[in-house]
């Protein structure tokens, strides 16, 4: 892992740019002693620099966590192949037609998490080496990878997912089998993710520790006291 750049913030986070390997990475970290880490991910391929994603895990450094990004395979400014691409294209089209997607989704967003997973699992190594970060370790964000993540990873001891995005066939069978404790926020009226099948996703999960929050609004429109709450989750289950 090399930093590439580093910056103090007005509430005393360190916010460091990273490479490992062909993957970019952001790291924010609280203070000088050992912190918690929680892996923040954010939907479907958008960048680790998305607005929304840093604002959360400013948010969650200033609480006192180590806090760490990245653009997986395919995602952020990383390549696609042509594939992807031409994938991408074809399920604008179907949105625009009214036609139905899933199959379009499972062909885009299934190989997204097969090639994420296995380098969120490289990074974690690698932050797990460093001085200022302590563990445990918690995962935020994509629901689909953190689905993953939580059944192959054991180092993983609590996660927040978002219900909105696609989970593909696998990670809805494999929802079954996670058993670390949840945190699930559904957007009521998330226009990208049909209501009832979130709810039945959070039926899936077999762990016995998880807890619901539904909120009215779209997919971006989540409140912020739910970042307050998730800090407290992770406080719970990481300190």
């Amino acid at each position: 892992m090399r930093f590439t750049s580093e910056q103090r913030l007005d509430d005393g986070v360190l916010e460091r740019e990273f490479i490992l390997g062909e993957i970019p990475g952001t790291l924010w970290t609280p203070g000088s002693e050992p912190a918690p880490l929680i892996l923040m991910a954010h939907n479907n391929g958008l960048p680790k620099g998305d607005s929304r994603l840093v604002a959360r895990a400013r948010r969650s450094a200033a609480y006192g966590y180590a806090v760490a990004t990245i653009d997986a395979a395919g995602c952020g400014d990383r390549p696609r192949s042509p594939a992807d691409e031409q994938t991408r294209a074809d399920l604008r089209r179907a949105m625009r037609a009214g036609e139905p997607v899933d199959e379009i989704f499972e062909s885009l967003v299934g190989p997204l998490v097969e090639g994420a997973v296995p380098e969120w699992r490289t990074t974690l190594d690698a932050l797990l080496a460093l001085l200022e970060i302590g563990g445990p370790v918690g995962y935020s964000g994509w629901t689909a990878v953190g689905i993953r993540l939580a059944v192959a990873e054991p180092r993983i001891a609590a996660a927040g997912l978002f219900a909105g995005g696609f989970v593909p066939r696998a990670q809805r069978e494999e929802a079954r089998q996670v058993t670390i404790p949840l945190l699930f926020l559904l957007q009521w009226d998330d226009e990208g993710n049909p209501r009832q099948r979130a709810l039945d996703l959070f039926d899936a999960f077999g762990t016995k520790e998880k807890t619901l929050h539904a909120n009215l609004g779209g997919h971006t429109g989540t409140p912020w006291f739910e970042a307050e709450d998730g800090n407290r989750f992770f406080g719970r289950h990481l300190k």
